[in-house]
């Protein structure tokens, strides 16, 4: 009888499913094996003999395709980048995952109770004490890339490291603007990013007050050499934003010699909230500048009475060549797969005003703090955990742009993004972008944040600075916190230390840490 034993397949790695399968083709085999005794077949004539001996061919070929069909069979859904080598099922994974209760609760213990409590607030506050706001091209700016180059080396982590870029460089210069009728009143603006000077003696004009871009193609000739307040409704931040972004420019076509647009926020002590905006080629750009929503809605009523509003506006913006700048970058480098990359951030840089301590210091800061959890538990993943401090975000990405395509080539060896951009308050969970399994693979993960009570998975997990890799189908994942106040304070004076709660940011950190560690260290990369 043809005889197949298990000892013919000990050169293999026979585990799991590989082995089950090797199995039933072994079942498969000898029920449909040709049976003669050594005795009867040496007895057998030469021609008989030569038949056996083509059954034994056709069997061990019958057992090559039963073993090619069977083996795909495993059980399970296996979850894997590679088509090749050894694949784990899901609920393999889900076991793997379950196995790092222990060292998440060592993670949220060092971070919310223990002797890093409230580290990352405190070392947030000592770096927006001392440098301040960081606008793109700034002095401030530079300061700050080198404070942090020196905080992270003196941290004890490794492959410290600057990335040069290149900045885009706006001055602000002094503002203003004055109601001069129906009464006097001052106003106060921010201009936005990006624009264009008045005349040095100002420009003053009849105000036109619009609600939404179709009134203002309604009224296009009423706009012209006029100044446009636009007093949108806040319905959301990403809804409402296109008017700071395109507010000159839409009313530059009709012939506006200005534009203020109200303040994007659902909530305003006479603050005006700053931002980028954009001009569009062969469109002649206009002077451009937010204003509280106080003074939007009070105009919006003078407007409604018949008033006649007239102000003047006086501001020095100026851009100036793009500057030299860094993002700035430290490792815990991975000790079996060290060329894969997980990659935690935030960005350095922020408005000019305010500290930037909500955005995004807070972030930055979460970001770092997962490092330094890591260092102080002694614990050093399977791949890299890569730390980039980007510069440049408040500009439209422009330092996370050049890093990727610095990177590009190196594209594979991403595992995931993730960047903290939306505040550090009480987190909420994960917002991520990823295939299905992928998104399992999180929840899964997320389970391991019970004990601060913190599991939920959320869509929508690209930010301005890892949206290039997600783009590319590289997963993504963001902080999800509660934002009810983020945009009270954004990009406005009022964000500062004030803003920033050391028990949220504790509990930011053991999550950010903990979802970091765990899929840098498992053994299979998160699917794409």
């Amino acid at each position: 009888m043809l005889k197949i034993a298990d000892s013919e397949f000990s050169h293999l790695d026979c585990t799991g499913d590989f082995r089950r399968a090797v199995a039933r083709c072994s079942s498969i085999l000898t029920a449909c094996t040709f049976v003669t005794s050594e005795k009867s077949s040496s007895s057998l004539p030469p021609n008989l003999l030569m038949s056996e001996n083509r059954v034994e061919e056709k069997m061990k070929l019958l057992f090559l395709l039963a073993f090619v069909l069977l083996f795909p069979q495993s059980k399970g859904n296996p979850l894997s980048r590679d088509d090749d080598g050894y694949q784990r099922t899901f609920e393999d994974l889900k076991k793997e995952i379950a196995g790092y209760s222990d060292i998440a609760k060592k993670i949220i213990d060092l971070a919310v109770y223990g002797r890093a409590q409230n580290r990352s607030y405190e070392r947030l506050a000592l770096f927006v004490d001392t440098i301040g706001p960081r606008l793109s091209g700034s002095k401030n700016l530079d300061l700050a890339i080198k404070y942090m180059y020196k905080a992270l080396r003196m941290d004890g982590l490794e492959n410290v490291h600057l990335e040069p870029v290149k900045i885009p460089h706006w001055v602000r210069g002094k503002e203003s603007a004055m109601m001069v009728e129906p009464r006097n009143h001052s106003i106060a603006i921010l201009g936005l990013g990006g624009s264009v000077a008045t005349p040095p003696e100002g420009i003053t004009a009849e105000v036109l007050v619009v609600a939404s871009f179709d009134e203002l193609h309604q009224r296009a000739e009423e706009a012209q050499g006029k100044i446009i307040v636009y007093n949108q409704p806040y319905v959301s931040y990403g809804e409402t934003v296109q008017y700071r972004g395109r507010g000159a420019v839409e009313a530059a076509k009709v012939g506006a010699k200005a534009s203020l647009i109200k303040t994007v926020a659902p909530f305003s002590i006479n603050s005006p909230h700053t931002g980028m905006q954009s001009y569009q080629p062969g469109v002649h750009k206009i002077p451009t500048a937010c204003i509280s929503v106080e003074d939007a809605e009070l105009m919006a009523r003078f407007s409604s009475r018949g008033n006649k509003i007239v102000l003047t506006l006086k501001m020095e913006a100026k851009t100036y060549p793009d500057a030299d700048s860094f993002n700035t970058v430290a490792e815990i480098v991975g000790r079996k797969y060290p060329e894969q990359v997980v990659l935690v951030s935030g960005h350095l840089d922020s408005w000019d005003v305010g500290q930037g301590a909500m955005d995004d210091g807070g972030g930055a800061f979460v970001s770092w703090e997962a490092l330094s959890l890591l260092k102080d538990l002694g614990l050093r993943p399977k791949r890299t955990l890569r730390l980039v401090l980007w510069t440049g975000e408040e500009q439209g990405g422009v330092g996370a742009e050049q890093y990727y395509k610095m990177h590009k080539l190196n594209l594979s060896n991403f595992d995931i993004v993730m960047e903290s951009d939306e505040g550090t308050f009480k987190p909420t969970g994960l917002a991520f972008t990823g295939s299905d399994k992928a998104r399992n693979i999180m929840k899964e993960i997320m389970k391991l944040l019970q004990p601060i009570n913190v599991t939920s998975v959320f869509g929508n997990g690209g930010g301005t600075d890892i949206n290039y890799w997600i783009r590319d189908g590289i997963p993504g994942a963001s902080l999800q916190d509660d934002v009810t106040r983020y945009f009270w304070f954004h990009h406005s004076q009022g964000d500062t230390m004030t803003v920033q709660d050391p028990a949220q940011m504790n509990l930011c950190a053991a999550l950010w840490t903990v979802v970091s560690y765990v899929i840098a260290d498992m053994e299979e990369r998160v699917p794409v």
